[in-house]
């Protein structure tokens, strides 16, 4: 180092001779200020569709934050938005290459939006560079990469908030204290319902044009650089392992989390089994669009459902569970919570007897407040006071990896066969004829359209890793953990 040139200088130097790819491991910690009392949390968003300009919505005009800037790898999508944002802000700035985000000195969080094999990595490199992060669910795209925020948020002590925002609904710690108290009972099981409908992506005969408004290389980030086999790029991504987890890790993850948050489950499951498939129509979709999942939680074990099929075929009414639209229902001996929209209860967070009498609601859940909630956390620089670390994330992320290698692994089977390997939980088997029965509703026979019956996976929640399981434990472990495409790669230490 020559006299006169600061060590930042130095870092950024070193890191720009080297290629803007591996700038990360060289600003580590380096751009980390303290935030004054006074003075607004800079903010940036990644990933500027749906949910992030959601996220660009609320920060231009939350009281403490300034959004700063926007980035995304789709120059059509990062235009719009930034015509959008100079709207309110004409000061707001755009970029399509993210890691130039990172390296920016003048942002001091980010805000991750972006298809879900990009989440853990951003995690690790704004960790890295001094940045605390927002994460959108599911907060990994694998079970390997949950292990990795943790360390990294631990390592580089940044915030890091994870996309859960029901964990910033009182209604929730009320109710499952108001149930440890023995209103109802004894907890018999807990129950995720994730019953969204999805039409059909449609079905292509070869590889489709990327649109020239998309930089390819940024969009596909840490994976293979595959050519398009869908119509649609954007969104429909959900639904191809290479980027997605199916509705299960889209929406389903919400569900997941409350269903373990009640049992106070700070570990993935010791064993799942998944039942489903892509049923209703062909299409290019990889992922199933009708699930149940029973992860093997002692003495409560959580289940969970994903329907994208409408109540009936040909419909558009959503399907419902007992008669209503909810999201979770915690089961117990005298009695049942309910969680959700409701069709027939207008109040969310309810508590319901056995005959379905309202004895008392917990108030409204939706999330509002858990944006703020980061905030709060990056003023105090102190991840305790962040509704949902990465601990929560990596859990309620993690179960639905675990029910989709299960699923993934698995053979088609016919009805009776998934009845015999459901026979020890009643719970599970009354599950699966519901399942049927709404397949049913929907011109689907599981005698002739048959589902993939997933092995019953067990699972060490301390290493991590499929365990018991015999010649399976290689094909499920296999999918830990994702190929990753250089210089988009998250080490093995952070």
């Amino acid at each position: 180092m020559t006299k006169g040139t600061t060590r930042r200088r130095f870092i950024k130097g070193a890191a720009a001779a080297l290629g803007a790819g591996f700038a990360h491991s060289f600003t580590a910690r380096s751009y980390a200020r303290i935030i004054g009392s006074n003075e607004d949390i800079r903010v940036a968003v990644a990933g500027c569709r749906s949910q992030g300009a959601s996220h660009m919505q609320t920060y231009l005009g939350m009281k403490g934050a300034r959004l700063v800037k926007i980035c995304d790898a789709d120059s059509a999508v990062l235009g719009t938005r930034l015509a959008e944002a100079r709207g309110k802000d004409p000061s707001v700035e755009g970029e399509a290459d993210v890691r130039r985000v990172i390296e920016d000195a003048g942002i001091d969080a980010i805000v991750a939006a972006t298809p879900n094999h990009w989440h853990a990595l951003l995690v690790v490199w704004a960790c890295q560079a001094g940045k605390h992060i927002y994460v959108e669910k599911p907060v990994t795209h694998c079970i390997w990469e949950g292990r990795r925020i943790i360390e990294a948020a631990r390592k580089y002590n940044r915030v890091v908030q994870c996309g859960m925002q029901r964990r910033s609904d009182p209604c929730w710690p009320a109710a499952f204290e108001w149930i440890r108290e023995g209103h109802l009972g004894k907890m018999l099981y807990s129950r995720g319902l994730c019953y969204v409908r999805r039409d059909s992506i449609g079905k292509v005969s070869g590889p489709q044009e990327i649109p020239k408004s998309v930089d390819y290389n940024l969009w596909s980030g840490p994976r293979e650089m595959k050519p398009l086999m869908r119509r649609n790029l954007h969104y429909d991504w959900h639904w191809a392992w290479l980027t997605g987890n199916g509705d299960l890790g889209n929406n389903g993850v919400h569900q997941a989390d409350i269903a373990a948050w009640s049992i106070g489950a700070s570990e993935l499951a010791p064993a799942c089994v998944s039942v489903g498939g892509r049923f209703g129509y062909d299409d290019d979709g990889e992922t199933p669009n009708t699930q149940i999942c029973i992860f093997d939680y002692k003495p409560v074990p959580v289940i969970s459902e994903v329907r994208g099929l409408p109540l009936e075929q040909g419909g558009e009414a959503l399907p419902q569970f007992l008669n209503c639209r909810v999201n979770n229902i915690i089961h117990c001996e005298g009695g049942y919570i309910m969680g959700g929209s409701a069709y027939e209860y207008e109040e969310k967070g309810t508590a319901l007897g056995r005959k379905a009498t309202r004895i008392r609601s917990f108030g409204e859940s939706g999330g509002s407040g858990h944006r703020e909630n980061f905030i709060e956390a990056v003023r105090a620089g102190k991840q305790s006071v962040a509704n949902a670390p990465p601990v929560t994330g990596h859990v309620a992320a993690g179960l639905c990896h675990q029910a989709n290698i299960s699923h993934r692994i698995g053979r088609m089977a016919t009805p009776d066969e998934i009845e015999e390997s459901l026979k020890y939980d009643s719970g599970a088997l009354e599950t699966f004829e519901r399942f049927r029965e709404h397949l049913g509703r929907n011109g689907v026979d599981l005698r002739t359209d048959r589902a993939v019956l997933g092995p019953r996976l067990k699972f060490d929640p301390k290493m991590e890793r499929f365990v018991g399981n015999g010649a399976l434990d290689e094909r499920a472990n296999a999918l830990l953990k994702d190929d990753y495409r250089e210089p988009f790669v998250i080490p093995e230490e952070v």
